[in-house]
């Protein structure tokens, strides 16, 4: 065993090659307990593929030594030779003392593999063997879990949580409120979170987002808050907590934030559109406008947006900034009946009455079937004095509401006018 401490020594002292040296000269005449040794240091130093060509041979003397083949399955693993290691596990025989540890090492590889119900098979083989083994129920939470089987899950990981609230690293109280909170259980989730200490911001961005579900917007706040404080770069909080705030009615913080987190993350629409909507409710008109019309320009296919603005344009009589605005839009290849339609209805604001006309024909396909749209359409066709269109069209409507009384005698009226 000189020799191995020898080697041991010179690796402590970074001397890899002479450590490897040492071994490799030492193998050939070394017994079996010190040829296991020699695996193990490989294996510790990363030297793999030689660790494993020692225990292959120490298996063939000694076949039925499981803590051998445990440890060439370790290494199959390690080098991403998960069929040979499945293989060679396969080999245990439920009377094996190492059985269940077996077992759970197959577990993780069939889920791997993506054969979950093998894996659970494997796990639920294990819990009869030893039913109180709380990593067998964490295995079993796990396996739900990545399957979104949360309702399944949950059982699995209140069996961890009565003995540790960590296993494995993991937060116990976070997993069962990821779970319950999938299952519509957000108050419940809620007291789960509440346990947890910590500054990791992707669960307290996610108790933040499950305390809003749970109508707990203090909580969400103060999570998101919370969050911004660690780590200022984390762009997904800005937007949840802008509208949290504007749905408190704290609209300059919520305005504040928004504007901050454009800072982060400069393409976020959905982040200016809110900035936009709250600089017009504080009365700042113009900024409201151009944050709006950025999200726009980031997606032209951002519906909400063009939306916001057209009513905005609206409200300010601004028919021209709606005629600018969708003719651009359309032109990018962004078309919509909807779109043509206020088109037509700008235009004809402004007296456009040829391209109201115009875009009036274009939206019908969309709308042929909308009564508002008909009627608007049949009124705005009598004014430019095409009351034979004007009555096709009002007919239609008439086809689809016949109860309208009135739209029916201003037919017959038309008609009348007209000798139809």
């Amino acid at each position: 065993m000189e020799e191995l401490s020898r080697a041991v020594d010179l690796m402590e002292q970074q001397k890899t090659e002479e450590a490897m040296e040492v071994l490799e000269e030492y193998l050939p005449v070394a017994n079996e307990e010190e040829r296991y040794t020699i695996a193990q240091l490989y294996q510790q130093w990363g030297m793999l593929e030689e660790a494993k060509m020692i225990l292959l041979g120490l298996i063939q003397q000694y076949p039925e030594e499981s803590e051998l083949k445990l440890m060439l399955a370790d290494i199959h693993i390690d080098l991403e030779e998960d069929q040979e290691a499945i293989e060679l596990l396969n080999r245990f025989n439920p009377t094996d003392e190492d059985y269940l540890a077996v077992l759970i090492q197959l577990a993780d590889l069939y889920q791997t593999q993506g054969l979950f119900e093998v894996s659970e098979q494997k796990l639920l083989e294990a819990k009869q063997l030893d039913p109180s083994e709380i990593l067998i129920d964490f295995a079993l939470g796990e396996l739900s879990l990545s399957n979104g089987e949360y309702q399944k899950a949950i059982p699995y990981y209140e069996k961890v949580y009565q003995q540790q609230e960590v296993f494995a690293e993991v937060e116990i109280p976070v997993r069962l409120g990821e779970c319950l909170a999938a299952v519509g259980e957000f108050e419940k989730a809620l007291t789960y979170y509440e346990k947890v200490e910590t500054d990791n911001v992707e669960v307290l961005f996610r108790y933040g987002f499950i305390a809003k579900k749970a109508n707990r917007s203090d909580i969400s706040i103060q999570s998101w808050e919370q969050v911004i404080e660690i780590d200022p770069d984390y762009q997904s909080v800005y937007f949840y907590l802008a509208e949290t705030y504007e749905e408190e009615g704290r609209l300059k913080e919520a305005y504040e934030t928004a504007k901050t987190g454009l800072a982060v993350d400069e393409l976020n629409k959905e982040l200016y559109l809110l900035a936009g909507s709250l600089a017009r409710k504080l009365g700042h008109m113009e900024e409201g406008y151009q944050l709006a019309k950025e999200a726009v320009s980031i997606d032209p296919g951002f519906k909400e947006a063009v939306l916001f603005l057209i009513e905005n344009y609206k409200q300010d009589q601004n028919f021209e900034s709606i005629i600018d605005l969708l003719t651009h839009i359309i032109e990018l290849g962004e078309e919509d009946g909807y779109y043509l339609w206020e088109l037509a209805k700008a235009y004809e604001e402004e007296e456009s009455f040829a391209k109201a006309l115009e875009s009036y024909q274009e939206a019908y396909n969309t709308f042929k079937d909308d009564l508002d749209f008909l009627k608007a359409y049949g009124y705005f066709l009598v004014e430019e004095g095409r009351q034979r269109e004007a009555i096709n069209v009002l007919d239609r409507y008439l086809k689809i509401d016949p109860s309208d009384i009135e739209i029916e005698e201003y037919v017959g009226r038309l008609k009348e006018t007209i000798d139809y």
